[in-house]
């Protein structure tokens, strides 16, 4: 491996023995399906993850997907796409500008085994790409700031007093920064429109369009987050278009990784929010445009110490509670099974545990579906969770 955060770790062990693994990945697989959303309770659990990866790698291995789509700008997924096909660098710094979330060492083990697959198979690559179009990064930032330095030094201070706090959120989302405490207090959003009416107030700056275009780009990054929409349902119209359009026009076999709030296969109502009611999911949209070729997987779990917080068992009226009466390191049910779907169908409630999580409010943290089956062809439950490990 190129990278020494990766290869220093130990294998991750996997509560599913490789026999069910290989067992779940041929009946996602099937004969029809052409876009298969694996979706996690959290983000933050090695156990989770790592059979988000292996299905992943099976589905490439043995039934022909050949896309990933991760949920990160198009910028980010280009890069991590060089990567994988042979570009220059490590798993790590491919991962830099990443979404915080992503920039773990068990992504970038990903990463390196699909550029080792990419590499034995130079003809038949395994391509990646993010489903949000481009969004500001570090560089923009740099970028206005520069211009402004060189070309009205006078203007230095006044703009920088409203981009360095906002900049922070490309390593904590703003409403993360909230829910933590941290948050500056003004909103984003409108430190970014104020940055902007600074630049285009100075003189000839009409001349250098990519500046301006560099500062639009950061306000629509800021106007466009959770914090900025004020909601956590993301743009799944556009989302689930990019995932579509992308397939449709490569025609390749496609892995959807992100949360069980954006794959599952029906509206959703958020605990935290459930006066918004029942909101599109990007795999709600999906499985409008693909039918059954649109397969939903969710991987959730019992407890467990996911290193900032200590998850405690489920509520009793959680569909994690229920799953975890078998008392099994991991288990999954294929809800397409007619004799499975007439025990678990109904409208249930299942466990999501984000940045914002807060163990004193523990019932906000679900999302709920007026029917299982719907919104999940399979579930796949984990019984203890575990932190993955973020990169230095």
């Amino acid at each position: 491996m190129n990278n020494s955060a990766v290869s220093e770790t130990s294998p991750l062990s996997l509560p599913l023995s490789d026999a069910s693994l290989d067992e779940l990945a041929d009946r996602l697989a099937g004969d029809a399906a052409t876009v298969v959303g694996i979706g996690e309770s959290t983000r933050f659990s090695r156990e989770t993850y790592g059979i988000r990866d292996q299905l992943f790698r099976r589905l490439v291995r043995h039934h022909g997907f050949r896309a990933l789509a991760v949920q990160d700008s198009a910028g980010v997924g280009a890069g991590l796409d060089r990567y994988a096909r042979g570009g220059h660098g490590t798993a790590a710094a491919a991962l830099d500008h990443a979404w915080r979330p992503q920039r773990t060492v068990e992504l970038a083990a990903s990463l390196e085994w699909i550029r080792e697959f990419n590499r034995d198979h130079p003809h038949d690559p395994v391509r990646i790409f993010g489903v949000k179009p481009a969004q500001a990064g570090p560089e923009d930032y740099d970028a206005v700031l520069d211009h402004v330095r060189e070309s009205a030094p006078e203007w230095l201070a006044e703009l920088a007093s409203h981009l360095d706090p906002i900049r922070t959120a490309h390593q904590i989302d703003e409403h993360v920064q909230r829910a933590r405490g941290i948050h500056p207090g003004r909103p984003f959003g409108e430190h970014a429109r104020d940055a902007l009416a600074v630049l285009r107030s100075l003189p000839g700056v009409g001349t250098h369009d990519d500046v301006l275009a560099r500062m639009r780009l950061i306000v629509d990054f800021h106007e466009h987050s959770v914090a900025g929409r004020g909601t956590y349902a993301g743009e799944a119209g556009e989302w689930a278009d990019v995932i579509g359009d992308f397939q449709r026009r490569t025609g390749l076999r496609t892995v959807y990784w992100d949360g069980i709030a954006h794959t599952s296969a029906a509206e959703t109502v958020l605990g935290m929010m459930p006066e918004r009611g029942p909101q599109p999911t990007i795999g709600s949209l999906l499985r409008g445009q693909y039918g059954a070729r649109y397969v939903s997987v969710a991987i959730g779990f019992h407890h467990g110490d996911l290193g900032s917080v200590a998850v405690p068992e489920p509520a009793d009226d959680l569909i994690d509670a229920r799953l975890g009466e078998a008392d099994l390191p991991a288990h999954w049910l294929d809800l397409r099974v007619e004799e499975v779907r007439g025990r678990w169908d109904g409208p249930a409630k299942a466990r999501v545990i984000s940045g914002v999580y807060d163990p004193a409010r523990d019932d906000t943290a679900y999302l709920a579906v007026d029917s299982l089956a719907d919104a999940f062809d399979v579930l796949v439950h984990v019984r203890q969770a575990s932190p993955v490990r973020w990169l230095p």
